[in-house]
């Protein structure tokens, strides 16, 4: 790591890193919160980092849970057309050394003015000449904009991919926008001549001990995680379900964990009313952070019913630290980004009710193979933990703030 930098704050000579960090945060649930909330907790606990100031998310959540060497700042609201103005303010007034921000395409919003004025913000900041480092989770030119809930119709679709673009372009005003996939890289690199895009490893959130890699005791679970209602959906996996318990396979469960996506309210409510007679399952929804080891822990196999995807799963890389298998849609180039990632899966046709059910009866029929996939995500997930991947961004900082002294 390069020298650490000298500042005076309030009188005080201050000798490490004051770094902002733009992002959901618990106990908001909007999107990549939980990222946000890994990656702050790592970087608070860098030696050559002083203060962390976050800029998070207004909610009705409450307030976050105080954090040694954080400063919180709410400054922001989902869907507010405020967000370009509010921000960047707060950063101006309490003057981090860099910014990271960490941020997909719908991180601001589900509407599309206030969604894309939000994605103005690392282009405003290094206008202003605020170092920053954009992390970015998915891009637009792969997202189908029809599926994911964002467009009603192909030709809205098309133009929200045009939009899109123009959105890229802007995102690559940061300084550095690191991703966590090496297609996505190239991607930029090659049709929009990006020379600031970074490959970053995604970093696993917990140092986590080896976990057991066997069906946990008692009732066999299906467990899926996310935020349901666009692209992913509950309803093919419950009938997948189905079609197990028609087969025999009476010491099963299934959990739906998680809660609506913004996109699509009620959508959870109505579907644990729909599907209240079909036993042994469960909607827990919202997962607490402590509650997340045993949800997956207590899972046979994690099953992702999406439609289409939008970038890197978080929700995997989870699985992955906890030792479980997946069960995945064929979708795309999906599986080739998770295993140039490492991970492995028994891969179903996406929309396929038996092929999903087929998929999940080959993980639980076979437990040395889930054995396998379990471990084999594990060294996935784990191969790079987020505390080391922090210090990669900071090394990075610290480059950016050189260059920047040197002007």
């Amino acid at each position: 790591m390069t020298e650490l930098l000298t500042a005076k704050t309030g009188g005080a000579t201050r000798t490490g890193l004051r770094i902002g960090v733009i992002s959901a945060f618990p106990p908001g649930r909007n999107s990549l919160n939980e990222f946000g909330y890994h990656l702050v907790r790592h970087l608070s606990r860098l030696d050559e980092v002083d203060d962390v100031v976050v800029y998070s998310d207004v909610t009705d959540s409450g307030d976050p849970d105080p954090m040694d060497k954080v400063t919180f700042r709410p400054c922001w609201r989902f869907n507010s057309w405020a967000t370009l103005r509010s921000i960047p303010k707060e950063v101006a007034r309490t003057s981090p050394d860099a910014v990271i921000l960490n941020l997909q395409f719908a991180s601001f919003g589900d509407r599309r003015v206030p969604g894309a004025l939000g994605l103005l913000v690392p282009a405003l900041l290094r206008l202003r000449r605020v170092p920053t480092l954009l992390i970015l989770h998915n891009l637009a030119d792969n997202v189908d904009m029809k599926d994911a809930g964002f467009a009603g119709s192909a030709l809205t679709a098309r133009l929200m991919t045009a939009a899109g673009r123009l959105l890229t372009r802007a995102l690559l005003r940061a300084d550095l926008v690191a991703l966590t996939i090496p297609r996505y890289v190239e991607f930029l690199r090659s049709s929009y001549g990006a020379t600031n895009a970074i490959l970053a490893p995604h970093g696993s959130f917990e140092e986590t001990a080896l976990p057991s890699f066997t069906v946990p005791p008692g009732r066999r679970t299906i467990m899926a995680f996310g935020k349901w209602g666009t692209y992913k959906t509950v309803d093919m996996l419950v009938e997948a379900y189905r079609v197990l318990l028609a087969r025999g396979y009476d010491d099963i469960g299934l959990v739906l964990a998680g809660t609506d996506s913004p996109n699509s309210a009620g959508y959870m409510a109505d579907a644990a009313q729909r599907y209240a007679d079909v036993p042994h399952l469960s909607f827990p929804g919202y997962i607490a952070e402590a509650d997340v080891a045993p949800l997956f822990l207590g899972s046979s196999v994690v099953a992702f019913p999406y439609t289409s995807t939008t970038g890197s799963s978080g929700v995997l890389h989870q699985a992955g630290e906890y030792g479980r298998a997946a069960v995945l849609p064929r979708i795309g180039d999906l599986v080739d980004i998770i295993e140039e990632e490492g991970f492995q899966g028994v891969y179903f046709e996406p929309g396929d009710v038996v092929s999903l059910a087929d998929a999940i009866a080959e993980v639980l029929d076979d437990p040395a193979r889930q054995e396998a996939i379990g471990r084999r995500n594990f060294a996935a997930a784990t191969g790079i933990p987020m505390s080391e991947v922090v210090q990669w961004h900071v090394a990075h900082i610290d480059r950016l703030l050189e260059r920047s002294a040197s002007r």
